[in-house]
């Protein structure tokens, strides 16, 4: 029976030596799966961000620009609108005669003239 206890005493430190030495192996392999899978990334974004950002100039804005030619056109057309409705525009043959062209073979021309002779 003494030996009972000494063969207890000697499972009780294998069993804790075994889980101390399977914590230590979990850790270290944790420790060096981090170090290789994550560190190469994060050093180059750390790396990224100690760089200041290279400055480009940015294109035209192309929607901003036909929104713009848009908005001149629907001008142009209110204008034109404006021109056929005034009565006085009708007592005038210069203003009228490029009313008449522009209604028939519309060009900048024409709307140029329209909006120089016409009220």
């Amino acid at each position: 029976m003494s030996d009972r206890p000494l063969s207890m005493f000697k499972l009780s430190i294998a069993v804790a030596l075994g889980l101390w030495l399977g914590f230590v192996a979990i850790v270290l392999t944790g420790w060096l799966a981090s170090r290789y899978l994550f560190e190469q990334p994060v050093a180059q974004v750390v790396q990224q961000l100690g760089k200041p950002p290279a400055v480009t100039p940015e294109p035209p804005n192309q929607m901003f620009e036909q929104y713009q030619q848009n908005l001149h056109k629907q001008e142009q057309q209110q204008a034109m609108e404006q021109a056929r409705a005034n009565p006085r525009n009708l007592s005038n043959p210069k203003c009228q005669f490029w009313l008449q062209q522009d209604q028939n073979a519309p060009s900048d021309k024409s709307r140029a003239n329209v909006l120089q002779l016409c009220d």
